[in-house]
């Protein structure tokens, strides 16, 4: 899928954990015809292992690939690589690429990249964001993300999560690993990427802010399954994976825009660091269709108005992707709303402070 040629360049996020298969992916990627005005930033060209694809040298951190594509390494600021990669795209020196993929470390957060691309307003005039796709291997991605921080963190924060090297397991290994993406992020499309498959518009889509074109998504992260101690009887609307975890808030009556702007942003102000993803769909006051919200950390942006309800949803559902603790987000919520939180809310100390 292709931008616009007038419109911004879109920006794509290539993370995923050391050994995953980021650069694998890569090279299918680059080989497609359709993707021959792409630009690529990586962290450490000398790592990257697509020499075969290289043809000729443009400057000391840029080349040119057989496929047309553009390739250069991130020595120091990201900012001025891209700044750099888009001067030379504008004087003529390279061809005028219409989207740009950014392969992080297997140790990156990528959300400091989104925060940079969307604060940043050089930046923001002329690229938007795509989406954040983070790879994980079969073989050891269970292993990563209950060990690495850095794993679940870059599940966390993706828009769509690539399954590599399911050749080498079982098939409970990869119905378990999915369980496991699916628990930790619910709000993430997860694809299986087989050798020689094309994966490039599962992955590379730019309607990340048009969010009404999906759907399809929201209807999938909205109804995603909940865990339950069949056991015990039902546990908390959160689901556990180390400190990473995903809460569910969930309102029946349509809300007061004033006041969830002012909660959500008090929420943001307070524990925006561990807040690694929201996405959520709202009933509001006065609105007969669903707005939309989404954000990574302190940033969220600007609120979509969907054409129509979709069938079979109702009411408000928003669910928080964080790491670690950040209060009784139902009791919050529920004070700001005047409604009554949910059975099994106990006192929290950031309720007082959310609600003074």
């Amino acid at each position: 899928m292709k931008s616009s040629a007038d419109g911004p360049i879109v920006v794509n996020v290539l993370t995923g954990f050391l050994g995953a298969g980021k650069t694998t992916l890569l090279n299918g990627l680059l080989q497609e015809p359709d993707l021959s005005d792409v630009a690529v930033i990586i962290n450490e060209f000398g790592s990257v292992g697509i020499d075969h694809l290289l043809v000729e040298t443009i400057d000391d951190d840029t080349v040119l690939l057989q496929s047309g594509c553009i390739c250069c390494t991130i020595r120091g600021d990201l900012k001025q690589a891209i700044l750099s990669l888009f001067e030379k795209r504008q004087a003529g020196q390279i061809a005028p690429f219409r989207r740009l993929v950014i392969e992080t470390t297997g140790l990156a957060d990528p959300a400091p990249i989104v925060a940079t691309l969307t604060a940043d307003l050089m930046l923001k005039y002329h690229f938007t964001m795509g989406n954040i796709i983070a790879v994980v291997d079969v073989p050891n991605g269970r292993h990563n993300l209950e060990t690495y921080a850095e794993s679940a963190r870059q599940v966390a924060v993706a828009d769509r999560i690539v399954i590599t090297k399911g050749d080498l397991a079982e098939a409970e290994a990869m119905r378990d690993l999915r369980a496991l993406l699916s628990a930790t992020n619910p709000t993430a499309r997860i694809e299986i990427c087989s050798p020689g498959q094309s994966v490039s518009g599962l992955v590379l889509t730019e309607d990340i802010h048009d969010i009404g074109a999906r759907s399809g998504d929201i209807r999938r992260w909205i109804s995603a399954e909940r865990y339950h101690d069949h056991a015990h009887g039902p546990l908390p609307d959160v689901n556990l994976h180390g400190a990473i975890r995903s809460i569910t808030v969930r309102a029946a009556h349509p809300l007061s825009w004033p006041r969830f702007s002012m909660w959500l942003s008090m929420l943001v102000n307070r524990h925006g660091d561990r807040l690694l993803r929201i996405k959520g769909v709202l009933d509001i006051e006065g609105h007969p269709t669903p707005v939309v919200i989404h954000g990574v950390q302190h940033l969220i942006h600007k609120p979509v108005h969907l054409a129509e309800w979709h069938k079979g949803l109702s009411g408000s559902v928003i669910v928080f992707i964080t790491d670690g603790e950040i209060g009784d987000l139902d009791r919050s919520f529920a004070a700001f709303m005047k409604q009554e939180p949910q059975p099994g809310a106990t006192a929290d100390p950031v309720v007082a402070a959310l609600a003074n």
